[in-house]
């Protein structure tokens, strides 16, 4: 059995604090140590307050540890997927048409410009 005791140093982070994570699932909280920054906390069964973490899925809802076969898809991912893919086709398009109309108007002014030039060298 070899032991190694050359760890790399300053690759871990230090920060390490007692979280309460929570399954948005089903309720089912526990607390835990993390490095992961929240904005809101909970009082825990011990009367302290901690900060929260909210996920979708834990080992308490994952059909992998529950035995059930269900298809979760919470977020809707396809859908948000496909509503991003929309919404970033529909930009696209108003952005060029957006060019498009700048571009007419541009020559509409040079053409304008240049028939006020001609006008002006005809009667002068």
């Amino acid at each position: 059995m070899i032991l190694c005791t050359d760890m790399k140093k300053a690759i871990h982070p230090d920060n390490y604090r007692f979280v309460v994570f929570e399954d948005l699932n089903n309720g089912f909280k526990f607390l835990t140590r993390s490095t992961t920054a929240s904005d809101e906390t909970i009082k825990w069964e011990d009367g302290n307050e901690y900060p929260l973490v909210k996920v979708h899925i834990t080992s308490a809802s994952h059909p992998f540890f529950t035995g059930e076969e269900r298809i979760l898809d919470i977020e809707g991912r396809v859908d948000k997927f496909k509503a991003r893919a929309a919404a970033g086709a529909a930009a696209k398009e108003k952005r060029a048409a957006a060019a498009q109309k700048e571009a007419k108007r541009q020559s509409a002014k040079i053409e304008k410009a240049e028939i006020k030039a001609e006008n002006a060298k005809a009667a002068g």
